[in-house]
């Protein structure tokens, strides 16, 4: 009777898997087992190593998608895994674009012109998002420093924790998932007598505005939603499925100058009345319908000044300032300031928005005439022209700073 040998690894699965002319009977065969046995242990003067079997880690596939580039955020592996793929990201942020899943900070050598982070101070980054200036204060203010961290977004926040660990910063980083408005309750909790810097981007990270889940992007559809902070409960489609056109008409102007906010409010009126808007590509073609705007003219448009701006940008901007009450932490920030400073303490705010900017120097100038401040900025700093080149996202860019008097009053 003939015998069928079998290869060691078809033994080790327990898998039928005749060995290549081990059914001869004329090749002397180094062991026989019978079909459909589980047993791993041939018969004969071969012995199968009793270790189990290393298997290789197995391969991962990248993300399949159409054509020769991938276009949707979950696609761009390389973008969002950066520490695997550094020349890739080189690459975009050459072509002027922010790599997806990452933040570009703004205007760092400024800010660190402006607010003089030394050795041994206490720092507070109100909006520590991808952690770009916190990194920069960290380097300077040293071991014996201290920073407190602070962002609503939980998941950035602690992305945004290990990214700060690998790079060594883990002793003196305090994370507290609060806005800037918590400075205050943060100083208690932490037992300090004040901030020698207190420091707010109030733009939206690009990590946020990249992520079509999370409801940001006019560039990609997804869910309505803008929340920064998800304990919130009002989505931006909740607001849109809410607000009176009057109300409607008054945020887009307030929050954002939008040119068009009448025209918007009552197309999306009459929208909703036909079918709630909860998609972010609902609401792109609503605003396009108001502005009489076709998208092969905007493409055309933009062509010619790459300046241009995007026709649904600022009605999302409203929108996110309005879901994430923005303006509302930003007066309680300023108010409490001043108090939270340490003497010869500085502060600075970078805002995206004129309304902001308008709160910001009334509150710095205001605090000049009271001698809460002893120093501010007189205009605000904006990006060079090399950083807009590199980074079109810092073109609205304006930063302002003032600084406390070394002796209280």
């Amino acid at each position: 009777m003939a015998t069928v040998a079998f290869s060691p690894a078809a033994l080790r699965r327990g898998v039928c898997a005749p060995v290549p002319g081990g059914a001869s009977s004329s090749r002397k065969q180094s062991g026989t087992i019978a079909c459909g046995t589980t047993s791993t242990k041939p018969v004969g003067t071969t012995m199968l190593s009793k270790e189990p079997s290393k298997r290789p880690h197995p391969h991962r596939r990248r993300p399949r998608y159409r054509g020769t580039h991938p276009r949707r955020f979950e696609e761009r592996y390389k973008e969002l895994n950066p520490q695997d793929y550094p020349e890739a990201v080189e690459r975009v942020r050459a072509r002027g674009h922010t790599p997806a899943g990452t933040h570009v900070p703004v205007m760092v050598a400024e800010v660190m012109a402006c607010l003089r982070p030394m050795p041994g101070e206490i720092v507070a980054d109100g909006t520590v998002g991808y952690g770009g200036h916190a990194t920069e204060f960290l380097k300077r203010i040293g071991s014996n420093g201290r920073l407190l961290a602070f962002d609503v977004d939980e998941r950035e926040l602690e992305r945004t924790r290990q990214r700060l660990a690998d790079a060594g910063f883990v002793n003196n980083v305090r994370f507290h998932r609060s806005n800037f408005a918590g400075i205050g309750k943060a100083l208690m909790m932490e037992q300090l007598d004040g901030y020698d810097v207190i420091f707010a981007d109030l733009g939206v990270s690009s990590m946020q505005v990249d992520d079509p889940s999370r409801g940001f992007s006019y560039k990609h559809d997804g869910p309505l939603d803008m929340r920064m902070d998800q304990r919130i409960r009002r989505t931006a489609a909740d607001w849109l499925g809410e607000l009176s056109e009057e109300e409607l008409a008054a945020a887009l102007r307030d929050l954002a100058d939008e040119a068009d906010a009448g025209r918007i409010a009552r197309q999306v009126i009459e929208s909703r009345a036909v079918k709630p808007i909860k998609r972010t590509g609902q609401l792109v073609q609503i605003i396009f319908k108001a502005k009489r705007l076709t998208r092969q003219r905007w493409r055309e448009r933009a062509a010619e000044d790459q300046r241009e701006l995007h026709p649904a940008a600022r009605a999302f901007q409203a929108l996110r300032v309005l879901v994430n009450d923005e303006l509302s932490s930003l007066r309680h920030l300023l108010r409490i300031a001043p108090s939270c400073l340490r003497p010869g303490g500085r502060i600075g705010i970078i805002s995206f928005h004129s309304g902001e900017d308008r709160l910001i120097a009334r509150s710095f100038r205001e605090g000049l005439q009271s001698g809460a401040y002893a120093s501010a900025a007189d205009e605000p700093i904006r990006p060079g022209h090399q950083e807009r080149y590199d980074n079109p996202r810092s073109a609205s860019a304006m930063l302002r700073w003032a600084q406390t008097p070394h002796v209280r009053s």
